[in-house]
């Protein structure tokens, strides 16, 4: 394992005061744990406040997108395992402004059950709380269980939406139905060539031969749907195009958000590759890009590979992404 790390046991911890040191105008701890990381101005009076959080090893996921006209908090936990409820419920409690707090995560069996744990805890404080799960992986679930699908860099939509809402003074049951609005019009799937090393075993996250791919990979290293002989950036562009196209009902005069993500590993160069075959598709059926993200936006630490995201848009979704935001990895102006 050639990491540039300290100890395994420390590398969360650490990492994230280093966040801290580089970003004091923009984020904060509430109290004396570092997994739990808030706004520099929170509580904001009067704000709907937006929690988020998972495992560590996702960055800018999660703890990159706190910040003005996004999360208001984030709780964490080691790399790929989720959060305490404690730590969520810490969390809750740092950014409630009186409006109450939005849960908006991945959807991932441990950060469900943990966050629902959080949720019984801000009853008893008196804070109301509603949830949204991120469910855009289109590979790791058929469109009729969408419901049951894996939160994956999409998310980044329903933050930036969301997180515009809150800022603009909206309800908490309004700003819960724009991320659910978002979600349910997002649609992403990734691909693996390489597999990310666990810091705290020096292990793969998963096997994959010299030479080949697999497409519908997982943040973590989930299945995908299938594996064979690595294929050129449009073949692949071309798969996952037509999947979302597909899963999104688009069709000629749509408009979409464009992401290409990289998953940590893969040069920014190879990701424009990506982008220049999706443009070509997606404007090839008639369809408009109205905003596009190219860049590393929730990895899995240095995981070679990428995923495609796409938002399906209207004038409500597309203003409330154009509204400024800022935090320590993302900025809108």
């Amino acid at each position: 394992m050639r990491k540039i790390i300290n100890a395994p046991e420390a590398f969360v911890d650490e990492f994230v005061e280093g966040i801290l040191l580089a970003h004091p105008d923009l984020v904060k701890i509430p109290g004396d744990d570092l997994r739990i990381l808030v706004r520099a101005d929170a509580p904001v009076a009067g704000k709907v406040g937006i929690v988020t959080g998972g495992g560590s090893g996702h960055l800018p996921l999660f703890k990159g997108y706190v910040g003005e006209g996004l999360c208001s908090g984030v709780a964490i936990g080691n790399v790929f395992s989720s959060p305490s409820s404690d730590q969520i419920f810490q969390a809750t409690k740092a950014v409630d402004g009186g409006k109450g707090v939005l849960y908006l995560y991945g959807n991932y069996g441990g950060d469900v059950f943990n966050f629902d744990l959080a949720v019984d805890l801000a009853e008893l404080e008196d804070i109301p709380t509603r949830t949204v799960l991120g469910r855009d992986d289109v590979a790791s679930q058929p469109k009729e269980r969408k419901t049951d699908r894996r939160g994956v860099a999409g998310i980044l939509f329903a933050y930036k939406a969301a997180g515009a809402a809150a800022e603009r003074g909206d309800s908490l049951d309004e700003v819960a139905a724009i991320a659910e609005d978002v979600v349910e019009h997002t649609a992403t799937m990734g691909i693996g060539l390489a597999p990310t090393i666990l810091p705290t075993t020096g292990k793969p996250s998963f096997e994959l031969p010299d030479g080949e791919m697999e497409i519908g990979i997982g943040i973590h290293g989930e299945p995908g749907t299938r594996r064979g002989p690595l294929e050129t950036a449009d073949e692949i562009a071309e798969h996952i195009v037509a999947a979302l196209v597909d899963d999104l009902e688009l069709s000629e005069g749509a408009r979409v958000a464009v992401l290409v993500n990289g998953l940590g590993a893969t040069p920014l160069e190879e990701l424009y590759v990506l982008y220049r075959k999706t443009h070509q598709m997606l404007t090839g059926r008639g369809i408009t890009i109205a905003k596009n993200y190219v860049g590393e936006y929730a990895t899995s630490l240095e995981m070679a590979g990428a995923s495609i995201s796409l938002l399906a848009l209207n004038d409500d979704r597309l203003a409330l992404l154009n509204a400024p935001a800022r935090s320590p990895f993302f900025e809108e102006n």
